[in-house]
């Protein structure tokens, strides 16, 4: 069963099963209706509209293989769309792509198929899996191709997940898939990639928290790291760690959000070396090549997707929780975030970024 979101990557991936003599089924996974006004404008930059349906659906009948599209939306809701939501007011930033991942695609998609009598799942991740006899557990890997590679995605996969899923675009660089999708004449061959968050759209995400919610969040106060009230903010949802833009208080230097209080209304602001820290405290931890580290450990770390890997060291505090201490350098760290763990081309596993340490 291969998840065909419309996009060049799951057709060509269902297209190269083919290829291997699997028996292919393609399913698009709905999980979000966007509302008419919007549909025309985000047709192309999300992964959920009806265009990117009928895509999929061209797709697999140029293939010759089975569609269906499976009503997930219940399930998305509920489990991605109100946890995002919750956590962001929070004051965290949650990524609803991890979360979907992990529920949706790989433990309800998974579940269906096997259900059905299939024997795997797939999709058209950039990344690559293998088994090690030895260690009898299944690897996943980076993709060959670094500029798309997808594992940070991923590194909640469980065991089962892994042995029942099937990753055919890891071998390939984006420049061939799109080679192929064109030789097989694939409606989507030249279809840009998707961009946004499929239930955000066009919005802030501060906008649609409040159409979410039908709440309002009402304005609070910049602070500096000393308490000093320094202005007016808008409200903490409508400010992420990190951002330098918006702020709106002059100064010497330019100023960023370095943390944000959302019991009191507070977000705190200061200096670019403020902002960054020296390490994190991670929880809700996946480990892949073993359950869970017996001691600590040295690795490479991603503490946002378009971030560069690190070197880090990973102490074991308790069963679920870890402190990430950046071996040579400073980061901008967003509670709500995961981090990842990488150890050459192998995934370790990650977590949830609960805590900045300075």
């Amino acid at each position: 069963m291969v998840g065909m979101s419309g996009g060049v990557d799951s057709s060509v991936a269902a297209s190269l099963l083919l290829d291997s003599d699997y028996n292919v089924t393609g399913i698009t996974m709905k999980l979000w209706e966007n509302p008419p006004k919007e549909a025309e404008d985000i047709c192309s930059r999300t992964c959920c509209s009806i265009e990117d349906v009928e895509d999929a659906r061209s797709v697999a009948f140029s293939l010759g293989i089975p569609f269906y599209v499976l009503n997930m939306k219940e399930i998305f809701n509920k489990e991605v769309v109100d946890y995002f939501v919750s956590e962001y007011i929070k004051g965290r930033t949650p990524n609803p792509c991890m979360l979907c991942n992990k529920i949706v695609k790989f433990e309800e998609m998974l579940r269906k198929a096997l259900m059905l009598g299939h024997n795997f799942i797939a999709t058209g991740h950039y990344v690559s899996k293998e088994y090690d006899e030895k260690a009898d557990r299944y690897l996943l890997k980076k993709a060959v191709d670094m500029t798309k590679d997808q594992s940070y995605f991923l590194y909640m996969m469980n065991q089962k997940q892994l042995k029942h899923t099937l990753f055919p675009n890891g071998g390939y660089t984006k420049e061939e898939i799109r080679k192929i999708a064109e030789k097989k004449g694939l409606v989507n061959s030249k279809k840009p990639d998707s961009q946004d968050i499929c239930f955000i759209s066009n919005k802030h995400y501060s906008d649609f928290i409040i159409e979410w919610t039908g709440n309002s969040f009402s304005p609070g106060e910049f602070i500096d790291s000393n308490g000093n009230v320094l202005g007016k903010n808008k409200g903490h949802i409508y400010y992420t760690i990190g951002q330098r833009k918006g702020i709106g208080i002059s100064a010497e230097k330019p100023l960023y959000v370095i943390d944000k209080d959302h019991l009191s209304n507070k977000v705190t602001v200061g200096y670019k070396d403020q902002v960054k820290v020296k390490g994190l405290i991670a929880e809700k931890l996946n480990f892949i090549p073993f359950d869970f580290p017996e001691k600590d450990f040295k690795a490479k770390v991603k503490v946002r997707y378009s971030s560069n890997e690190i070197p880090a060291n990973i102490k074991v505090l308790e069963k679920d929780k870890v402190y990430v201490e950046f071996a040579n350098s400073k980061e901008i760290i967003s509670p709500g975030q995961s981090v990842v763990f990488y150890q050459d081309e192998y995934v370790i596993g990650g977590g949830v970024i609960t805590q900045k340490k300075i």
